[in-house]
């Protein structure tokens, strides 16, 4: 039992000391706040297949990779403000691309599924939202969150 206990401590502070990697970006699985069936009340079919079940729209057939007017992007579920039109870039790839988002306390960026991509979620919810990538510009920092038109919604500044 002694042996147990020692080894799950063990792989406890493993675990705990390498879920985070060289920039503070937490690797660990996301948990939604609320479980799917209550999301799926609220959240229309493509937004829950897409902040739910982790789908991924198609390129250049959404609502926001061509928005040129200056706002903000909410998230879809809450309201909470995730984005801004002034961090959002033609990244090219058919999808609403941006250079950070406005707090690093409204996401996560998390180790994805396959294990190769940083997942981003909504750090209040778990919910999916896209994911980063070091590909942006260069001199605005080098990341591209690329975010899922179908997770946002997009608030014209008045």
């Amino acid at each position: 039992m002694k042996n147990l206990m020692i080894v799950l401590c063990a792989a406890a502070l493993t675990c705990l000391f390498s879920c985070e990697n060289s920039n503070g970006q937490n690797k660990a699985k996301s948990t939604l706040s609320k479980p799917a069936a209550e999301w799926k009340k609220t959240l229309t079919d493509n937004q829950y297949h897409i902040m739910v079940e982790k789908g991924t729209e198609p390129p250049f057939h959404n609502a926001y990779y061509n928005n040129h007017e200056k706002g903000v992007y909410v998230s879809a579920a809450t309201g909470e403000v995730l984005f801004s039109s002034d961090d959002k870039f033609e990244s090219g790839t058919g999808w609403p691309s941006f250079t950070k988002p406005v707090s690093n306390s409204k996401v996560a960026v998390i180790k994805d599924a396959d294990g190769e991509r940083m997942e981003v979620v909504e750090k209040s919810t778990g919910l999916h939202l896209g994911h980063v990538f070091d590909d942006g510009p260069e001199d605005r920092g080098g990341k591209r969150f690329c975010m899922n038109s179908g997770a946002l919604k997009f608030v014209k500044k008045q």
